[in-house]
């Protein structure tokens, strides 16, 4: 009887005790909360709600300190005493007449990919012309040893442009490195790069016929005009996580989708026939069924707090739910 009695007992206290596990209010490190995530177009939604809120506060700050402002500067003129300085005048002119200007902040998608790096064929690396470009211009040079094409180069609006002479002088200093953000060659060029080969290579200039930086004589002042306008690079880091820029907050939320669906179609594109972060480096087993290409995406832009989680579904190509809200469909 009394071994009955005790094993009711502890059976009631197992029930309890799995009860108040189950009500209690606290996740373990071992068994943390799950972070929610969010469909696309809510996750843009939600990073252009912040970026508006965050210009209204700034705003509202730079109106309250106004006047605080515009007496710190002509104190500090005055004790500058400079022959040129504004007047006080000037000063107040200049912050009436002077709104505050809005930051254009950067979106970007953070794509983790199931991929190796170390291993063959896994090292994604591209560039492709987002449909409403990414919000930035860049400085080009160009290498040709065809001196009208250079010609029409800088016409188009290269920085600079040219065969030998323009690898001597960027060899010498006469030209700086830190003058242009991205550069093209013609094919016959690429072997009259190796003298400044360590210049361009630890900046990420040297031409690579995967970023379409090489081309064709013919097909020169295209690439050029797509440069100049912000093609995006793109290429996996070390953990097999892809970053790219999808424009500026200013866009509103069709153009970022819109830029949104172009990068992921182009991630599918180039998806490897083999891929996972597996033990062994040389294994070329194919893929077994099941395994995710995508691990996980967070969009954020360049001041917020943090990011939003997105919902692979939604900007998974090969999935239903591509682009749309699961919940509403």
């Amino acid at each position: 009887m009394a071994s009955v009695v005790g094993h009711v007992a502890r059976r009631c206290t197992h029930q309890t005790g799995s009860t108040a596990n189950a009500l209690r209010a606290f996740h373990s490190r071992a068994h943390p909360t799950p972070r929610p995530s969010t469909p696309i177009k809510a996750a843009v939604q939600s990073i252009l709600e912040g970026c508006d809120d965050r210009h209204l506060a700034r705003k509202e700050r730079w109106d309250t300190n106004k006047e605080n402002r515009v007496d710190q500067r002509i104190a500090y003129f005055a004790q500058r005493g400079a022959a040129d300085a504004p007047t006080a005048d000037d000063i107040k002119k200049d912050a009436n007449e002077n709104e505050y200007r809005r930051m254009d902040e950067t979106v970007e998608l953070a794509l983790q990919l199931n991929l190796d790096p170390r291993k063959p064929g896994q090292a994604l690396r591209g560039s492709l012309a987002l449909p409403h470009g990414n919000g930035k211009t860049f400085n080009v040079a160009v290498f040709t040893d065809d001196p009208k094409l250079a010609e029409q180069a800088l016409e188009a609006g290269a920085v600079a442009a040219g065969g030998a002479a323009l690898v001597e002088s960027l060899k010498d200093g006469t030209t700086s490195v830190s003058s242009f953000q991205r550069t093209l060659a013609t094919p016959e060029m690429v072997s009259e790069l190796s003298p400044v080969a360590r210049l361009l290579g630890p900046r990420g200039l040297m031409p690579n016929p995967k970023l379409d930086t090489i081309v064709e004589r013919d097909a020169l002042l295209d690439a050029l005009a797509r440069q100049m306008s912000g093609m995006s690079n793109y290429r996996t880091d070390q953990a097999g996580v892809v970053r790219m820029g999808l424009g500026k907050g200013s866009f509103g939320m069709d153009k970022l989708l819109d830029n949104v669906r172009e990068m992921m179609m182009e991630i599918q594109s180039v998806k490897p026939e083999s891929f996972g972060k597996g033990k062994k480096k040389g294994s070329k087993k194919k893929v077994a069924k099941g395994t995710k290409y995508y691990l996980k995406a967070h969009l954020s832009s360049t001041q917020s707090k943090g990011s939003v989680l997105v919902d692979l579904r939604t900007i998974d190509p090969t999935s239903s739910f591509f682009m749309s809200d699961p919940l509403e469909t």
